[in-house]
């Protein structure tokens, strides 16, 4: 069985926290009005709401497709299944399950310090391998897992002024080679 491979959008894929005026290299912009854009917004009529505007790198789809030969991929953000609606076709990729985020807003973390998604994401793999790609991991995260997931885990954090670039794409080509074993 392959292992998951837990895909956040903010942050990995859409280098939001770079500055508006150094989008980087690659990276084409993409003017979204997703329903839980326009539910932040609920006091505006939708058509006078401002799209959401999303940097996205046309190569990540072809490297995501090569990964999946390797991995099941799974939305795991905030986005849920409107990311098979604005995100996935932009890049390229078939419909993918989705993490369901039961009981949260999407904002803060735990007690401990742990970020909300781990313990459901956790959950999710069902003892299976898995690799998360996220803007928002800690040592919390990683102790959490550590302590609660018998199988294989990598918490690869991306720099959410970047995005996923090669060297993220490598470590996660050595997770899964090493999996295999």
């Amino acid at each position: 069985m392959r292992p998951l491979l837990y895909l956040d959008v903010d942050g990995p894929l859409n280098p939001y926290a770079a500055k508006p005026e150094r989008r980087p290299d690659g990276y084409t912009t993409h003017r979204m009005k997703p329903e839980g854009w326009l539910a932040r917004h609920r006091d505006t009529p939708a058509p006078r709401v401002r799209p959401l505007r999303v940097w996205l790198h046309p190569g990540h789809g072809s490297r995501l497709r090569e990964l999946a030969e390797r991995y099941e991929l799974v939305w795991a953000t905030t986005w849920g299944a409107e990311a098979n609606t604005f995100i996935g076709p932009v890049l390229g990729l078939p419909e993918l399950p989705v993490v369901e985020w039961p009981g949260t807003d999407g904002d803060g973390g735990r007690p401990d310090g742990t970020f909300w998604k781990t313990g459901p994401l956790v959950a999710y793999a069902r003892g299976r391998p898995f690799a998360w790609v996220d803007d928002e991991l800690g040592p919390a995260d990683r102790d959490f897992v550590a302590a609660r997931h018998d199988a294989p885990a990598l918490l690869h954090r991306v720099d959410a002024r970047l995005g996923l670039r090669e060297p993220d794409f490598a470590a996660l080509d050595a997770f899964a080679a090493e999996v295999r074993r």
